[in-house]
């Protein structure tokens, strides 16, 4: 109790005699209602005997009423001294006569003296600073308030405790007692916004003045010089350069259906109608001549989507998810620059096969490039762009492979040409695949060995060393039965057809006007006399029964590795999935709030003469060849700007943007 008397003495004048005032008459009425014989109050509170510690308390109140009241209460207006000045009779009659009323006398001038202290609590008008005296220091302390006291005995005395120790402990007050307390209520603060990733702090969001496009600034990475207004570069010889932009633009059921992955977003950006003002802009600054889509919801793809894309210049190709889905994949192309070859929908979902009864696509396009006429008779290889959006679940890696595996037999069928080669192959897309994990590997590497591997290493998504039983992969992965190769090619691609055809002559062809089958007497034939009742004669120019030739091909009986899937299209990766200036790794993506990288655009390169694969991007490739790239962000940055989505991106993926380059060759 002294250290609580010493700490009122801390504060300013007008907030301690308040303090000390509601103390000391709380105290006071929690020993009245202690000898009432209320049930509703009876045993609730209880009250300790006078003793040294209050009379101290007494006689500290009276030396500062003496020394500073005068002085600190003359600048109080009048309407607040007079209630003031009740509360201090009140307190002064409490201490001068602590027990000779009775308990009606009690009652009666407790209900006056509360409506006094509460007519002095509920005054909102602070006190005015004395002129020229400097207001006396606050000192921060806990707030106070009072607390009922377990019943036992050792509990008796009445208690004060700061808030903050009761914070985790909650009570019922009985209605007769929670009338009398008068304790000042705490200062309401702003509650801070709820984080949802568990586990993880939450960063301090940026100043409100500072721009969301000056914190999520992506530089572009330039790698050769501009192109010209043509999109042809003059060097050893014309090329033809074009942009391409891959994006995860999130279909707004998905988001629906998940909406704990985005609580920490405002709900006004997360509608549709914001979502998509914020993409078209987005793909109107940056204006690829490719654009390839991921979780594009149907119904918003053919009202506004397409009809949008297409006044930008676009013609568009759309293939929906199978079964119930949907959303699905996309890819764009504007014909001014393009002229379509064929566009082939990729399904994975094959009926009656537990591997593959997933409902993910791709969509595979074959575009030729279109060169001014002016550049005389020259020609430039087609271009094969491919773009799919991965199964999601990390514990099935074993579905990811085998859905890769028909992918990229799609782009082998598209991309060969006549003597057996490709042509430049872009493959781009949400894979669910971290960097440099055994499904990514092998999309770069061309081959992996599979054989035993735990089905949730394949994506490398999550850590799911821990459980018990894990699911490994099993050779062969795929049956015979699905059409394709370890090498992940068309069973037919490796088996061309035959060219020649099969040429009769008219006489061969008339030995067959008649068969062997019509001189035999069919089973059951009914017997007519003159009519079914003869056999029949073979004619004199009948032929002998010619040996009918197998002319059907055998399907063809291709080998199987143990263990290892192949491919043959040589590709690499735009983005090297770090950050040097930072010394952080790239980020396309942050659910729960971790960052990682999942989406990806690869091209057809050949490998450098030293094997170092993190320079093939340096290296001549042929026809194909990377000029730059949009860079992307680190998981700090994004973790700065309220993740993803945000304000200023409206996905909670990046966008992927490269610039490319293909020879032009004169005939």
């Amino acid at each position: 109790m002294i250290a609580s008397c010493l700490c009122y003495l801390l504060l300013p004048a007008a907030r301690l005699f308040r303090a000390l005032s509601d103390a000391f008459f709380t105290c006071r009425k929690n020993a009245f209602l202690a000898k009432s014989s209320s049930p509703q109050v009876d045993g609730d509170f209880a009250m300790a005997p006078r003793g040294p510690d209050q009379e101290e308390c007494e006689g500290l109140l009276q030396q500062w009423q003496e020394e500073g009241s005068s002085q600190a209460l003359s600048t109080v207006s009048e309407g607040l001294l007079v209630d003031k000045g009740v509360a201090e009779s009140s307190l002064a009659h409490l201490m001068d006569n602590p027990g000779e009323q009775d308990a009606a006398s009690e009652d009666k001038w407790s209900s006056r003296q509360l409506s006094d202290l509460w007519a002095a609590e509920n005054l909102e008008e602070p006190f005015p600073e004395v002129l020229g005296e400097e207001p006396l220091p606050e000192v921060e302390g806990p707030m106070w308030a009072e607390v009922p006291v377990q019943t036992g005995p050792q509990y008796a005395d009445c208690a004060v405790l700061p808030v903050g120790a009761l914070a985790a402990e909650q009570w019922e007050e009985d209605p007769a007692v929670v009338a009398w307390s008068i304790a000042p209520e705490p200062v309401p603060q702003e509650e801070a916004p709820i984080w949802p990733f568990e586990g993880l702090g939450q960063l301090q969001p940026p100043p409100v003045e500072i721009p969301y496009h000056e914190i999520l600034w992506r530089e572009w990475e330039d790698f050769s010089t501009q192109p010209d207004a043509q999109g042809l570069e003059a060097g050893d010889g014309p090329q033809f350069q074009f942009t391409l932009m891959s994006y995860n633009i999130l279909a707004q059921d998905l988001m629906q259906q998940s909406s704990e992955l985005y609580l920490h977003c405002h709900p006004d950006i997360l509608s549709w109608n914001y979502r998509f003002a914020n993409l078209m802009q987005e793909f109107q600054h940056w204006d690829p001549d490719i654009l390839c889509l991921q979780e594009v919801q149907e119904d918003h793809y053919w009202q506004q989507l397409e009809p949008s894309l297409r006044m930008m210049g676009f013609t568009c190709f759309y293939k929906r998810r199978t079964g119930c889905k949907t959303d699905g994949c996309a890819v764009c192309y504007k014909p001014t620059r393009f002229r379509l070859l064929c566009a082939s929908p990729v399904e994975y979902f094959r009926p009656g096969l537990e591997l593959l009864n997933r409902d993910n696509v791709g969509l595979v396009l074959l575009l030729q490039p279109l060169v001014p006429e002016g550049l005389g008779q020259v020609s430039v290889a087609p271009l094969c762009v491919a773009n799919t959006h991965v199964l999601y679940n990390p514990r099935r890696g074993d579905v990811k492979l085998a859905q890769m595996a028909i992918f990229l037999a799609e782009v082998d069928k598209v991309a060969r040409l006549s003597d057996g080669s490709h042509c430049p192959i872009i493959l781009c897309g949400d894979l669910n695949s971290v960097p440099d994990s055994p499904l990514y590997n092998f999309i770069r590497d061309g081959e992996l060995q599979y054989h035993g591997m735990p089905a949730w290493k394949v994506s490398g998504q999550e850590d799911f060393s821990h459980q018990l039983y894990q699911r490994k992969l099993q050779a062969p992965l795929w049956p015979s039965s699905l059409g394709i190769t370890d090498c992940c090619q068309y069973v037919t691609s490796c088996h061309p057809k035959r060219s020649e055809k099969r040429k009769y002559s008219r006489d061969f062809l008339l030995r067959f006007r008649f068969c062997s089958i019509a001189c035999q007497r069919p089973v059951g034939l009914v017997l007519m006399e003159g009519v079914t009742d003869t056999k029949p004669e073979r004619p004199a120019g009948w032929a002998e029964p010619v040996v009918e030739e197998d002319i059907s091909e055998p399907e063809p009986d291709f080998p199987r590795t143990v263990g290892t899937i192949q491919h043959c299209l040589h590709l690499t990766s735009v983005y090297t999935h770090f950050l040097p200036r930072h010394g952080r790794p790239e980020v396309t993506t942050m659910p729960l709030g971790l960052g990682m990288t999942v989406d990806y655009i690869f091209f057809s390169a050949e490998s450098c003469e030293n094997g170092n694969r993190a320079d093939r991007r340096l290296c001549h490739d042929g026809t194909l060849k990377l000029l730059g790239r949009l860079s992307l962000l680190s998981e700090e940055i994004l973790w700065a700007a309220n993740g993803l989505p945000n304000p200023f991106c409206s996905s909670d993926h990046l966008c992927l943007l490269a610039s490319f380059e293909m020879e032009v060759t004169a005939l």
